[in-house]
């Protein structure tokens, strides 16, 4: 076999190989803006210490159709939180990188209900993510969403 031909099999395989061998993990690749699986929302996830919260920043809707004034968190269990409008208000809060692509031990705030849920995400591919939110800190109880990247 001539020089040529070994340096472009040599070539091949490395390539190859490089192919096979997964990409490093990064904590940090959930940072930044995600539109909800309903398309109607946007959640900005930032790092805050070692620790990944997100909060809304654009509401399709952002008021209310009988006021004209933005929406408010009005199923808050809280009484003293339901005249706060929805916008910032943190919706994702204390996710810990757990490595492989998956961040845990957090929790997700959905103001549809008032109701606050465990919360796990797990990149998908490079634009989306997959996100459970569930009750009772059993995983199998609850629903997974998927959000996409904004760009």
């Amino acid at each position: 076999m001539n020089a040529f031909r070994l340096t472009i099999l040599l070539l091949v395989v490395c390539l190859s190989l490089t192919a096979l061998v997964s990409k490093a993990d990064d904590p940090d690749v959930i940072v930044g803006k995600w539109l909800s699986s309903k398309k109607r929302n946007q959640v900005q996830i930032y790092k805050q210490g070692a620790k990944y919260f997100g909060k809304l920043v654009w509401m399709m809707e952002p008021n209310d159709p009988d006021t004209n004034k933005p929406k408010l968190d009005k199923e808050n269990p809280d009484e003293k939180l339901r005249s706060r409008p929805l916008m910032n208000v943190a919706l994702v809060t204390n996710l810990t990188y757990k490595g492989n692509n998956m961040w845990g031990d957090g929790e997700i705030y959905n103001p549809e209900d008032g109701k606050t849920y465990s919360c796990e995400v797990s990149l998908k591919d490079a634009n989306s993510i997959n996100l459970r939110g569930y009750v009772m800190g059993i995983s199998f109880l609850g629903k997974t969403k998927t959000w996409t990247r904004v760009k």
